[in-house]
């Protein structure tokens, strides 16, 4: 007995039919959604001006969260010694940190551009590393 299974991708905003999936984040949550090229050409300059603006942080499915591993996007696992020395320069700059775990992104941000501007404490948002 042959099978054939037909897949049809229908557009999640006009419910019409639906070219490509288009995948996005905001807030730290991954979205998807199937448009058509219109909806798709839509979307991507109702975002423009957002991400011209933006700084680009990482990939979605590949390099957000990873972003404070490395001592740039991309390098890799940071090293014990290296967290070590991040969680060190953090509880002398008066961050509150844990002893174990990740390293919050803001955090290991600062430490990066600690020699290049006076520092400011930053406005902790959700769960970011908080100041004493």
């Amino acid at each position: 007995m042959a099978r054939q299974v037909i897949t049809r991708l229908v557009d999640d905003i006009d419910g019409g039919e639906a070219s490509q999936t288009v995948e996005f984040a905001l807030d730290g949550v991954t979205y998807s959604i199937d448009v058509s090229d219109e909806n798709a050409v839509a979307l991507r300059e109702a975002f423009a001006p957002y991400v011209a603006a933006g700084s680009r942080t990482g990939r979605v499915g590949g390099g957000v969260a990873r972003v404070a591993r490395g001592t740039s996007p991309g390098a890799g696992k940071a090293s014990r010694e290296d967290n070590q020395a991040i969680r060190e320069w953090a509880k002398a700059a008066g961050y509150e940190i844990s002893e174990r775990g990740r390293i919050p992104v803001d955090v290991v941000e600062a430490y990066r551009n600690r020699g290049q501007a006076p520092e400011t404490p930053a406005k902790p948002a959700g769960k970011a590393a908080k100041r004493k």
